[in-house]
């Protein structure tokens, strides 16, 4: 079914660069925010920012990647110039290191930070590559995945396309990662020490199609977005793809197309999209009581997008819990517990 453009409702205001998106059960969305911390959309629209404290060394940080904990703080992966680690926030704003080196070495900059059902904390890093722009291209794999243990990090998968989010099943016995510039959906089994093992290739994706965004739905189906083409693709168990919207120009992502093949894409190519409503979708969350409501983050944008999942299928789609999912159910709009 063709998707209507005018069945998009906008949640949020005057947000910067909301690349992550999360949602609660109480019905509470938190996107990334670069001012240095994460946005809370509370379900009667009203707006509430958490962070942008300086931290020693680091100075403002740049969310990228968030996650909520049990206790409400948040831990954002930092996706600095040249720094990365991960980061707690607290409800009162207070920015603290959480994990900024891996054996011995810094953190590059970095991408995404996850939660599973099992309380383990995974961790993504695109690139080791520096400026990251660099490895815009399906040459360079020196991205890796990372599981905190004990208060350190240690790599559990290596040498990827762009390491980008992430999903681990309910279960924990599998964990499912996006590689943006090899264009490819992976799935390793997790081992009981945590180790990543037996990788594969879920699904390859073809011309104008960058992955990032990454989640399930109870059918089994993966759902992914797509940074400058604006794709929302659902990707069944065989790794069958359809792409269920899209907004973009032509002629212009032809033209990044072509530099990416030629090893020449850059910063121009991811930040100067032409589309008619969305400014490069990149992450995605399910939302309401029944988890049937889309939500989008997007890099270019001040605000989110909300889909009803019906209006993408011809019938309701529902997502998987997340792990945080009832971590706000104790909060009402006007409760004053934060």
């Amino acid at each position: 079914m063709a998707f209507n453009f005018d069945d998009i409702t906008w949640r949020g205001k005057s947000l910067v660069r909301p690349e992550c998106v999360l949602a609660t059960r109480a019905g509470f969305i938190y996107v990334s925010d670069f001012r240095g911390g994460v946005t809370e959309i509370s379900p009667d629209g009203t707006q509430r920012f958490y962070g942008g404290e300086k931290v020693a060394g680091y100075g403002l940080l740049k969310p990228n990647g968030i996650a909520l904990l049990a206790n409400g703080d948040f831990l954002i992966a930092h996706l600095g110039d040249t720094q990365g680690g991960i980061f707690r926030i607290t409800r009162e704003g207070k920015c603290s290191a959480f994990i900024t080196h891996i054996t011995g070495e810094a953190l590059p900059p970095s991408n995404f930070i996850y939660l599973d059902h099992q309380d383990r904390l995974w961790i993504t890093v695109s690139t080791r590559t520096c400026p990251r722009a660099a490895a815009y291209n399906s040459q360079v794999s020196d991205g890796f995945i990372a599981v905190i243990e004990n208060g350190k990090a240690r790599v559990v998968a290596d040498n990827l396309g762009y390491t980008n989010e992430m999903y681990v099943d309910p279960d924990g016995k599998n964990l499912y990662v996006n590689a943006t510039f090899s264009r490819e959906l992976i799935r390793y089994r997790v081992e009981a020490n945590n180790d990543l093992v037996e990788p594969q290739v879920i699904s390859r994706f073809g011309a104008g199609t960058y992955p990032d965004g990454l989640t399930r739905d109870t059918q089994g189906n993966f759902w992914v977005t797509s940074i400058v083409s604006n794709r929302v693709i659902r990707i069944d168990e065989n790794g069958e793809q359809q792409i269920v919207l899209e907004d973009n120009d032509p002629a212009h992502l032809e033209w990044v197309e072509e530099a990416f093949i030629a090893g020449e894409m850059g910063r121009p190519h991811l930040d100067n999209i032409k589309s008619q409503h969305f400014k490069s979708i990149s992450s995605l969350a399910f939302s309401g009581e029944d988890l049937s409501q889309l939500n989008l983050g997007c890099l270019l944008d001040d605000k989110i997008a909300s889909i009803d999942s019906q209006r993408l299928s011809d019938t309701k789609i529902q997502g998987i819990a997340p792990a945080h999912w009832l971590f706000d159910d104790h909060r009402s709009v006007n409760s004053n517990v934060k």
